[in-house]
């Protein structure tokens, strides 16, 4: 079996697409392949490139040519999205970021009206999450303004660590807003989006009104968070390889 076979045969086993994350921890351990490279990771990385088989649906994650017609609708990229894809795309990124936290070792939180939104089509955020309920850290008005917030990592002493809104379609400022109720903490604000829309961030977060924030909230492009997501899962199957964990964090 070649190389590119075993990615396409741990596709098809997902129902014709799979995150890059996915494809570094599962391509490896397809028995009848050979991988004579050292940099077998960078090898998945070019073979889903190869528009012969196999397009990009999202940053991060790649389908089979063969399997397009068989995706649900709102997968499959388009020149202008409907509401369902934008909806796909918001949970997507949403459940990128559980899954790099899950990955770190911090409690995940997603709020109760994203629980039942589905990532990638296979299961819910809420089960993506490691809580179902928001740990009770401060003032209720508080803990009431960050649990609408997309996904929050906590550490292990139950506060928050980092917050993650992701601004798919949607206006910055209310997102923003609510990292202004969250100003007293030391946690990591960061609004994730299409780098396209960086600039708008810049100018939101230049506003007065945001002051006392512009210093700690950042702004994470898709991309990023796809590289970051894929990586992590590229350190997690050499520690499977060493069978030992690194001391990376």
């Amino acid at each position: 079996m070649k190389q590119h076979d075993a990615v396409i045969k741990v596709m098809e086993a997902k129902g014709g697409y799979a995150t890059l994350g996915f494809l570094y921890q599962q391509a490896l351990k397809v028995g009848g392949v050979e991988w004579k490279t050292k940099t077998p990771f960078a090898s998945i990385r070019r073979i889903v490139q190869d528009e012969r088989f196999f397009f990009k649906i999202r940053p991060g994650l790649w389908a089979l040519k063969s399997w397009r017609e068989k995706l649900p609708p709102e997968m499959v990229p388009a020149k202008t999205e409907s509401p369902a894809q934008r909806d796909f795309s918001h949970a997507y990124f949403q459940g990128l970021v559980v899954e790099i936290g899950n990955l770190q070792k911090y409690e995940t939180f997603v709020p109760a009206q994203d629980r039942n939104k589905m990532f990638l089509g296979r299961e819910n955020l809420g089960s993506l999450a490691t809580l179902t309920r928001i740990y009770p850290f401060c003032y209720s008005n508080i803990v009431n303004y960050a649990k609408t917030i997309d996904v929050i990592w906590f550490n292990s002493r139950k506060m928050p660590a980092s917050l993650f809104e992701v601004e798919h379609s949607t206006d910055m400022r209310s997102s923003l807003v609510k990292f202004i109720e969250l100003q007293d903490f030391r946690a990591d604000m960061v609004i994730v989006a299409d780098e396209t829309r960086q600039r708008q961030f810049q100018q939101t977060v230049s506003l007065t009104a945001f002051e006392p924030i512009r210093s700690f909230v950042r702004f994470l492009s898709y991309h990023h968070v796809s590289e970051y997501h894929s990586n992590l899962f590229k350190l997690r199957a050499i520690e499977s390889e060493m069978k030992v964990p690194l001391r990376w964090r």
